[in-house]
């Protein structure tokens, strides 16, 4: 039904989004592969499930013979970094899974469009976004509008936008297949698209200036061995 609509033969990549705890992990694994084997789609992911919940899947698609997951679809960008750069490496190291990040702007956040207020055009101002809107207006939210401040002085810096600073802070993380895009007109696709020749700006002492100015960088929970 789903392909009739988008009036295609098959997708390249279906998702299984969201973790069901009542349905078993056999049946979701099954029902992806008979997706894949009558050609509907070529593999499947994953998307907001967590690393125990993908091994899981990967653990039971090895024992029956079955299609694994390929890669995660998970929440990424300046200020939710955990899961990309914590979880999921160790899962793209032994099993292969990738990551494919989304909101790589945080619903606009990073571009400076609420650096002094939230616009009667802007998403935070929508009907159903009353949640954004707090979310800037708390405490830790004024905290991160300060960085996002900070950030765009380094953006003038590499002669790029913040947004193109973002999404390319999103590509260089590893295990990062790709970075999904949501744009409004032709001009802002363009414009995030130039995020690729900013990567290569992005050296390890940049990095590290701008984990700094951030304060949040990930750190392993894994004890360090007694000498």
């Amino acid at each position: 039904m789903w392909l009739f609509l988008l009036q295609l033969d098959y997708v390249d990549i279906v998702f299984a989004n969201r973790s069901d705890i009542n349905a078993p992990m056999e049946e979701i694994v099954r029902a992806m592969t008979f997706v894949i084997d009558q050609g509907m789609a070529m593999y499947w992911g994953t998307s907001r499930w967590n690393a125990v919940e993908i091994m899981e899947a990967y653990s039971i698609a090895r024992q029956f013979n079955l299609v694994p997951p390929v890669c995660e679809q998970a929440e990424y960008h300046y200020f939710q970094r955990d899961k990309v750069e914590l979880h999921l490496p160790e899962l793209y190291h032994k099993i292969g899974v990738g990551a494919m990040t989304w909101s790589p702007l945080a619903c606009g956040l990073l571009t400076g469009k609420y650096n002094e207020g939230v616009p009667e055009s802007s998403r935070a101002a929508m009907k159903g976004y009353a949640w954004l809107k707090e979310r800037l207006n708390s405490d830790e939210g004024k905290k991160q509008l300060t960085k996002i401040k900070e950030l765009h002085l380094l953006a003038d810096r590499l002669n790029c936008t913040a947004a193109q600073l973002a999404i390319a802070w999103c590509l260089r993380s590893e295990g990062v297949s790709s970075v999904l895009l949501g744009v409004s007109n032709t001009e802002q696709l363009l414009e995030n698209l130039g995020s690729i020749r900013v990567l290569s700006q992005l050296t390890p002492p940049l990095i590290t200036e701008m984990d700094t100015l951030l304060g949040n960088k990930p750190r392993s929970a894994k004890k360090e061995p007694r000498s």
